[in-house]
C-alpha cells in the first residue's frame, strides 16, 4: 500500500439525488463508471448535507463546519476561505475545475489554479460573470442556451425546466467541464501531490441533455413518488407559500407547476437522469485520463454531490426542503489497496466528514474547533464512532421567503424540521414511513419524540457555539 501523499480527486455534481446510481440499487439509470466506483470502493449510504443550497452546503464541506458557524446561510453568502489552504501548506498542487459556488466567484479558496464553470443559467446571482464556459462559447461564436431563449419558447411554462441541448455536444456544460479536466490532467506537468476537484455544473437545472442521450430514459418506466391533497395539507406553511413562489417565478428555467401532468414529471424527470448519464460518460474518460497520466497509483477519488432535487416529490421544485431526495448526498470513495473494496456503510455521517479525512491524508493538520468528524477509519475498515445524529440548515433567501430560519434534525429513525417563530414543523418517522409522506408535527402522541428531537437540535445548536468559539479569528 502506498504511503506517500495520495493525489486527492474530488469530483461533484450538483443537485444530484441518491436514486440516480445503478449499483446503489436503481436499476433504471445507467451509470457504468460510478457503478464501478461503487464495487470498488466504500459507498457511505447514510451520508447528508448541511444545507439544501450550494453554496452553504459547498461552504460546509470544505471548511468542516455548520453553516451557523461559517455564517454562510444562503447562496451569495460571502465565502472565500477552506481547508483546501492546507492542502497547499503540506505540499499540494489545488486545482479546481467547473463549480466550486464560492462568492465571489472567482475568490481563490487556496487552489493554486481555478477553470471556474459555475451555473448554467445565471440570472440574478453573477449574472454578468464571465466564465470559461461562457467565453468558449463567445469564442466558437454561439449564443448560451438560458432563461431568455426558452422563455420565447411557447411551451415554456409548461416543460418543467426540461429541453433538449441544441448546440455542439461538446459545448453543453457539463461536456466542457470533462473536457477541460482531461486537458489539464493530460497537459499539466505536476511534481507534486494533487489536489483535484471537478464540480460538473449538472444535473442542475436546466435539465437539458442532448436528445440521445434523454431518449433512452423517455423510453423507460422511471419511479416518481405521486402527491396527495393529504400530504399537502400537512405540510408547512413556508413550504406550501414556496409551492406557489416557485409556480410564479422561473428559477433556472424552471416554471414550477402545482399539479402537473404524469408526462411533464416523466419528461423532467427522464432529462434530469439522461443529464446524470452524460457526466457519468465523462467521469469515465476522466479516470482513463489520470490512469494514463499514472495517477491512479496512487490516488484517492471521491464522488459526491451538494444536494438533490425534489423533481416534483411532495409537489416542489428543486431543492429549500429537507426531505432526504434533498439532503442524503451519494457519496462514494475509492482507492483500490488502500481501502475496502465494495462495501457500503449504513451509519450517519455529515458529508462535510469527507474534509478531516482529506486533511489526515495529506498529513495536514486537522483543526481542533472543527465540527466535521472524519470517516477516515471507515474507509480502512477500522473502529469507527458514527453520528447518531446528523443536522441541516437554511435561511431565509429569494426562494424559501415563508421562514427566518429553517433547521433539521435526522437519526436514522426519525426526522424534525424546525422553521424559527413558526407554528408548523415536520416530524417523520422513518421507520414505517420511509418516503415522508405523514407528517406527524401536531399528533399529540408523537409530541414526546418532538420535544426529544427539539432538545437535540437545541443542545446541538449550544455545543456548536462552545466547540468553535476559536474558528472566527482565524477564519474571519
Amino acid at each position: 500500500m502506498a504511503t506517500e501523499q495520495p493525489n486527492i480527486i474530488l469530483v461533484m455534481t450538483d443537485q444530484q439525488r441518491f436514486d440516480t446510481i445503478s449499483a446503489l440499487g436503481f436499476p433504471y439509470m445507467e451509470t457504468p463508471n460510478l457503478d464501478r466506483l461503487v464495487t470498488e470502493g466504500v459507498t457511505l449510504s447514510q451520508c447528508y448535507i448541511s444545507a439544501p443550497s450550494c453554496a452553504p452546503a459547498r461552504a460546509s464541506l470544505f471548511t468542516g463546519y455548520y453553516p451557523h458557524t461559517t455564517g454562510i446561510l444562503k447562496n451569495a453568502d460571502r465565502w472565500t476561505r477552506s481547508w483546501v489552504e492546507r492542502l497547499s501548506q503540506v505540499g499540494y498542487h489545488c486545482v479546481n475545475v467547473g463549480k466550486m459556488h464560492t462568492f465571489p466567484f472567482e475568490t481563490p479558496l487556496g487552489f493554486h489554479q481555478r477553470y471556474v464553470v459555475e451555473n448554467k443559467d445565471r440570472y440574478l446571482e453573477g449574472r454578468y460573470y464571465f466564465d470559461e464556459w461562457d467565453k468558449a462559447l463567445q469564442a466558437k461564436g454561439l449564443i448560451k442556451q438560458q432563461r431568455e431563449l426558452y422563455r420565447q419558447r411557447s411551451d415554456y411554462n409548461e416543460r418543467l425546466g426540461a429541453f433538449e441541448w441544441e448546440l455542439p455536444e461538446e459545448m453543453h456544460p457539463d461536456m466542457f467541464v470533462g473536457n477541460l479536466a482531461q486537458w489539464w490532467i493530460n497537459s499539466h506537468p505536476v511534481t507534486k501531490p494533487l489536489f483535484l476537484q471537478i464540480g460538473f455544473p449538472g444535473p442542475h437545472p436546466p435539465y437539458d441533455p442532448t436528445w440521445a442521450y434523454a431518449e433512452p430514459y423517455m423510453n423507460r418506466d422511471l419511479p416518481r413518488l405521486e402527491v396527495t391533497e393529504d400530504e399537502l395539507a400537512s405540510q408547512p406553511s413556508p413550504f406550501l407559500e414556496m409551492r406557489q413562489h416557485n409556480c410564479d417565478v422561473d428559477h433556472d428555467s424552471v416554471v414550477h407547476q402545482l399539479n402537473p401532468t404524469r408526462e411533464q414529471r416523466h419528461r423532467q424527470r427522464a432529462y434530469y437522469l439522461a443529464n446524470v448519464t452524460m457526466i457519468d460518460d465523462k467521469i469515465g474518460q476522466i479516470l482513463n485520463s489520470l490512469d494514463q497520466q499514472g495517477y491512479l497509483d496512487n490516488s484517492v477519488v471521491i464522488f459526491t454531490s451538494d444536494h438533490g432535487d425534489c423533481l416534483g416529490d411532495h409537489g416542489h421544485s428543486q431543492k429549500w426542503t429537507m426531505y432526504d431526495i434533498i439532503t442524503r448526498a451519494p457519496t462514494i470513495v475509492w482507492s483500490p489497496g488502500r481501502f475496502q473494496a465494495g462495501v457500503t456503510i449504513d451509519d450517519l455521517c455529515q458529508q462535510m466528514d469527507l474534509g478531516p479525512a482529506i486533511l489526515e491524508l495529506a498529513g495536514a493538520e486537522v483543526p481542533e474547533t472543527m465540527e466535521a468528524e472524519s470517516i477516515l477509519p471507515v474507509l480502512r475498515g477500522e473502529e469507527w464512532s458514527s453520528r447518531d445524529y446528523v443536522f441541516a440548515e437554511h435561511s431565509r433567501d429569494g426562494i424559501l421567503q415563508g421562514t427566518k430560519f429553517m433547521s433539521m434534525v435526522r437519526s436514522l429513525d426519525w426526522k424534525l424540521v424546525h422553521f424559527l417563530d413558526q407554528p408548523d414543523g415536520q416530524l417523520f418517522d422513518l421507520t414505517t414511513d420511509p418516503d415522508e409522506i405523514n407528517n406527524l408535527w401536531h399528533q399529540a402522541e408523537f409530541a414526546d419524540k418532538k420535544q426529544e428531537l427539539l432538545a437535540v437540535l437545541r443542545e446541538w445548536h449550544i455545543r456548536s457555539q462552545y466547540q468553535t468559539a476559536g474558528w472566527a479569528a482565524e477564519w474571519r
